[in-house]
């Protein structure tokens, strides 16, 4: 190889490498709080809950409905779209909510999962008013192309770096899982919060 060729060699590596950099994985985060969102009152797609639409990350939408003080959270181009993915279908047992920040992992303008908090209710953990209190769990979930759904949860109280392994979670796992045939990976140490959500 001559000088030249070197010299080119080199710079394809170069660009190469700075190509990589400006694609690489990072995290944004919109808000589902309800002055954020457009209430949609009772969906129709989702058995006559109330709901919100919420403004997410590259022409996407966030679809929050509550029934009987449970919560689903879906991802779609529409509020129909969202209501037809398998995570408008996700309803953990226990009462639950969902906090107001998704986290988005995404390779440069491009989302591939969203993370976040919910709270699981626990029967077994009664407050002094006789309220259950609840127990925290990282939710992360697959994005289109292809279908929507749960791929991995952490407990937020049993894992210290709850977080750090939710990311690790999305970047490894969600752009490959497959809704419907793979099982949703728990993450970490199993905590209450994980038994509460699996529990059927």
């Amino acid at each position: 190889m001559n000088h030249a060729s070197t010299g080119l060699a080199v710079l394809m590596t170069c660009i190469g490498l700075n190509s990589a950099e400006a694609q690489s994985v990072g995290s944004i985060y919109t808000s589902t709080a309800p002055k954020d969102c457009s209430q949609i009152g009772r969906a129709s797609e989702l058995d006559g809950s109330t709901a919100r639409a919420c403004p997410g990350m590259n022409g996407l939408l966030v679809l929050i409905a509550e029934d009987d003080l449970r919560e689903i959270v879906s991802v779609g181009r529409n509020r129909k779209q969202a209501a037809e993915e398998p995570a408008a279908k996700a309803r953990f047992a226990p009462f639950n909510s969902s906090e107001t920040t998704i986290e988005w992992r995404a390779v440069g303008a491009k989302p591939f999962a969203i993370i976040q908090r919910w709270h699981i209710a626990d029967n077994s953990d009664p407050d002094k008013q006789g309220r259950p209190n609840t127990k925290a769990m990282l939710v992360v979930t697959r994005l289109p192309p292809g279908p929507v759904c749960h791929v991995a949860y952490v407990d937020a109280i049993a894992n210290p770096t709850a977080n750090e392994l939710a990311r690790k979670a999305a970047d490894d796992f969600a752009r490959g899982f497959a809704c419907g045939k793979d099982e949703v990976k728990i993450i970490g140490t199993r905590g209450r919060a994980v038994e509460l959500a699996t529990m059927r």
